[in-house]
């Protein structure tokens, strides 16, 4: 018997409201985080992720009171992300409930944080989020976004995967900038390419609109996780149906 396959329904949260957009723009209003995180665990979701995605380019801290809220309502490992720029954020982030921290731009800008966090933390607890978008300017093919995928920064994504990895980074949130939010399936490619490039598990993100989506990321992708938000956030597919469905075609997923 292997490693379980995770299923996570993010929270893409700004000014306190669920919200949900394609591309990292044009977002909607889907709903309250306690509410949402709580509904979620109750489904049979494996971990819960929140990210704060306007926090970065607002150059403001994470809603710690929010984070509180959530995590007092959950019993799975909760992550936190968005808008953490030092240690401190990070140790009040960890604090307020959150089992994991998620850093990206923080990452790029200066990657000796990842050790320092990893140090102090343990690296089970420090993910680094990667937002790449495909581009003919890096060798692997797909390019390095910050501030909440809004600024290229000319970096291969596979060989920021690995050098994370080397840092201390104990997982990787990798989000297809292309595929986010259109509900096409996740980049396969791009999801591949890190999986095997790393020993540390991946999270595929990023597209996901069926659960054959998922299916594929688990199978071709390789990833250990599956991050989705709008077929769970409008009752397309309820986790125990994306569960049940995994089961049925071998993947090993806790029902």
């Amino acid at each position: 018997m292997g490693v379980a396959k995770r299923i996570i329904p993010c929270l893409d949260v700004d000014r306190g409201r669920v919200m949900k957009g394609k591309s990292f723009v044009d977002l909607r209003e889907a709903g309250e985080p306690v509410e949402m995180a709580l509904k979620y665990r109750n489904e049979g979701a494996d971990e819960i992720v929140f990210l704060d995605i306007t926090a970065t380019i607002e150059s403001r801290r994470t809603m710690l009171d929010v984070i509180e809220r959530v995590a007092e309502v959950l019993d799975i490992p909760f992550t936190v992300g968005g808008g953490i720029r030092s240690i401190e954020d990070a140790y009040a982030t960890l604090r307020n409930g959150a089992d994991k921290v998620s850093i990206n731009t923080m990452a790029v800008e200066r990657p000796e944080i990842v050790t320092a966090l990893s140090e102090r933390y343990g690296s089970q607890c420090i993910v680094v989020a990667i937002d790449a978008k495909r581009s003919q300017k890096t060798a692997s093919g797909f390019e390095v976004y910050t501030h909440a995928a809004r600024k290229p920064r000319g970096i291969d994504a596979k060989e920021w995967a690995m050098t994370v990895e080397r840092l201390g980074a104990g997982e990787i949130l990798l989000t297809s900038i292309d595929r986010d939010g259109t509900k096409l399936g996740y980049d396969i490619e791009l999801t591949s390419l890190i999986a095997c490039s790393v020993n540390i598990p991946v999270i595929a993100s990023g597209g996901g609109g069926r659960p054959e989506h998922l299916y594929e990321a688990f199978t071709l992708g390789k990833a250990d996780a599956a991050l989705a938000a709008s077929i769970f956030h409008y009752n397309e597919y309820p986790v125990k149906v994306v569960k049940q469905y995994l089961a049925e075609r071998g993947v090993e997923v806790r029902l």
